[in-house]
């Protein structure tokens, strides 16, 4: 390389003096412009390299947004499937308290009557097509619990200690352990 540039040197000083030093200079000239697009390229590689990260974050973001979104609509969906028969439910409520009243007071007049018994049948036929479809009434056994039950009303009863349901004054009904209508009934007080 030495060789080269001295004979160019050589060649160069016997055409035109002081073209020598004009060649160094203009080879130096080339050497830094290159050296200074070697760094500006250097520069906008990092440049786009720092922007690709960014959008590639901004994407796995949005990604992991659109993916959470996706699940929430998709938990909806199955939610509002699996509770569709709700409002149907709330709406047969009336009708199957009618039925229960119309059945208390068959009893009282004749409990051996055929209407009696139709209701009875009736009204057992209703429950099973709603317990199918996960409508069931809530029990009221002895024990109080406000998560089922709605206490209007406190009575003093000799046969039942505080805080003990007496009496049912109105079915409760859950769908899918989800309370429908809590039951209505009156409780011990017998302070």
């Amino acid at each position: 390389m030495k060789d080269e540039h001295n004979q160019e040197h050589d060649h160069l000083s016997q055409k035109e003096p002081g073209s020598c030093e004009k060649a160094c200079a203009c080879n130096e000239q080339q050497g830094e412009e290159m050296q200074e697009a070697s760094e500006k390229e250097c520069e906008i590689k990092e440049d786009f390299e720092l922007k690709y990260q960014e959008m590639h974050e901004k994407y796995l973001r949005v990604h992991a947004d659109f993916e959470n979104v996706k699940k929430r609509l998709e938990r909806d969906k199955s939610m509002a499937l699996e509770y569709a028969y709700e409002k149907i439910a709330l709406d047969l409520l009336p009708v199957i308290d009618a039925l229960l009243g119309a059945h208390r007071s068959a009893i009282e007049v004749d409990k051996e009557s055929a209407l009696t018994k139709g209701l009875e049948l009736t009204m057992e036929k209703l429950h099973e097509v709603l317990a199918r479809h996960g409508i069931e009434g809530i029990e009221c056994l002895e024990e109080f619990d406000p998560n089922f039950h709605n206490a209007i009303m406190q009575v003093k009863s000799e046969e039942k200690e505080n805080g003990k349901i007496v009496q049912v004054l109105q079915q409760g009904y859950k769908y899918k352990g989800r309370v429908l209508r809590p039951a209505m009934v009156s409780i011990a007080k017998n302070d």
